[in-house]
């Protein structure tokens, strides 16, 4: 194979290219994630960053395929890159590797940079991520929602909960919390010390992932010595402020020290919402899988690895690397263990997890999107993916502990290489199939591609009225870095005995998609 060097001229700089003679077939990227990078989840727009080169990477390793036909993706980041990557490719698509490209097809990055939004042609393009989804993702901006919600329960909200259907009340769902931020409610927060010696909180940062900055609140010395912290920061002049070790933008939530065991140890249900469109609104839901603790449940434990579920945390528990394969479950592993321990003792319904459990999952959802609906920037190609952790107390309710973007897509034991693969090739499945169709003006249902996903709102049914003014627009629109056109109608199949290779097969262009996966609906979250 033959490499020719060739030196470009760009405004500011010489960019170094490297070209393949023959381009008619794309050079396979290898996806392995790079060693000690994990996905960045509820960031703010990245404004450090230069509008040039990706961080950490030099104008030499700057890899083109400019002779090949488009259409062209790019991927930034390692959280589901090899995956992405796999996807775009079996369309016929061609990597990119410079972000200051604006021919792409799809962009998926877990980092969001200001540049990438301001240059994004609406109509023409799909970016990952909304931009500002931290209304939804952060812990303040969701509590902030539920909150404006619970008080003045607009019209909108109640347009989808329709006669019998209700919006839940948020201390159902929403551990009680208050806002560090805010000194009023700070106050009000450190004038609960009197509380119960055996009552615990938990502090969290607003924009972090993966457990980071998180720590308990066992007795009220413990929060005298947090009152304390911020105390000495009020008192310190501005220039010192900004030292603070206990960063204001964070929560506290009532830990829930009650919650239901499997196997003596905590655990949490990672589940995906999908807002496969903006312009209008389609969500989707999806199953995801159960994650458990190595060590078993001690709500006087100090280890935070008793206490916090995800695998990032789990990593730093010396049992991790024996039990590594254990602390993930499918929901189907999930949903036997609770038949045959919990069924008959506590009255559950048979298959709880999959009706009981998987309706009120959904409602939280929703009920959550709907009360940050009129804040999310809308955009005709905007997508986005969204982890929800769920957790179940002893006495089977269900509380909603947060949601993420840019959830972790990585496939570091057995379950995960069998789930991960499959959310993602679905969600760009159903993402492509309804862009396409607003370019036609055509109705977003019925979909071909909907298969394992749960249809949780369709806007185009919700609202009639706004149709004509999404057709109308959509007529200026082209869709021209997505041509030539592939066949997007065909949903793929993931085979879980190739999962180590990362590889899939496209579906047979007859074969149709199972009829049970075109009934759900809204209809049946109430």
């Amino acid at each position: 194979m033959e490499i020719k060097r060739v030196t470009c001229s760009t405004p500011g700089h010489q960019l170094t290219v490297f070209l393949q003679a023959d381009c008619t077939q794309f050079i396979p990227f290898s996806g392995k994630p790079r060693e000690g990078v994990f996905p960045t989840s509820e960031v703010e727009l990245d404004k450090t960053r230069p509008c040039g080169l990706p961080e950490k990477q030099s104008e030499e390793l700057i890899r083109e395929v400019p002779m090949a036909s488009g259409p062209y993706f790019y991927i930034s980041g390692s959280n589901g890159e090899g995956l992405v990557s796999i996807y775009c490719q079996s369309k016929g698509w061609q990597r990119i590797y410079d972000n200051r490209r604006q021919d792409y097809a799809l962009k998926w990055c877990e980092i969001k940079c200001r540049e990438t939004y301001y240059h994004f042609k609406e109509g023409e393009q799909l970016l990952y991520q909304i931009p500002n989804n931290i209304v939804l993702t952060s812990k303040i901006g969701l509590l902030s929602c539920l909150r404006e919600q619970e008080a003045h329960k607009k019209e909108d909200f109640q347009l989808v909960f329709q006669l019998s259907r209700r919006l839940l009340k948020m201390e159902d769902f929403f551990p009680e919390s208050f806002r560090l931020d805010l000194k009023k409610e700070r106050n009000a927060f450190f004038g609960l010390i009197l509380f119960a010696e055996e009552e615990i909180w938990i502090c969290k940062p607003s924009f972090s992932n993966q457990g980071r900055g998180i720590f308990l609140l066992k007795n009220p010395s413990a929060v005298t010595t947090l009152q304390a912290k911020f105390s000495k920061s009020e008192g310190d002049p501005p220039s010192k402020r900004v030292h603070c070790k206990v960063p204001r933008t964070r929560i506290v939530q009532r830990y829930i020290d009650q919650p239901l065991l499997l196997e003596g140890k905590k655990f949490d249900v990672r589940s995906y919402l999908l807002i496969a469109c903006t312009e209008p609104y389609v969500l989707f839901f999806a199953q995801g899988y159960v994650r458990l603790s190595c060590s078993n449940y001690d709500a006087t434990s100090d280890d935070m690895t008793v206490h916090l579920t995800n695998q990032y945390v789990q990593r730093k528990n010396s049992l991790y690397s024996q039990l590594k394969d254990e602390t993930i479950w499918r929901m189907e592993h999930f949903n036997r263990y609770i038949n045959e321990k919990f069924g008959k003792s506590n009255g559950l319904p048979r298959d709880w997890v999959f009706t009981v459990f998987t309706k009120r999952m959904q409602k939280i959802m929703l009920q959550c999107f709907l009360a940050a609906k009129h804040k999310l920037d809308r955009k005709l190609g905007y997508f986005d993916l969204i982890g929800c952790d769920f957790l179940i107390d002893e006495n089977f309710k269900v509380w909603l502990l947060e949601m993420n973007a840019n959830p972790a897509l990585h496939t570091n034991c057995k379950v995960l290489k069998d789930i991960i693969p499959s959310i993602i090739y679905e969600s760009l499945d159903l993402v492509l199939e309804i862009f396409t169709k607003c370019l036609k003006g055509q109705n977003v249902l019925p979909l071909k591609t909907l298969c394992k996903f749960v249809l949780l709102y369709n806007e185009e049914a919700s609202d009639p009225s706004q149709k004509k003014r999404w057709q109308l627009n959509t007529k200026l629109y082209t869709g021209r870095y997505l041509r030539p056109q592939t066949d997007i109608t065909a949903p793929y199949r993931y085979s879980p005995t190739k999962a180590a290779g990362l590889s899939r097969s496209p579906a047979a262009p007859e074969e149709k998609v199972p009829p049970y996966c075109l009934q759900r609906a809204v209809s049946k979250l109430s």
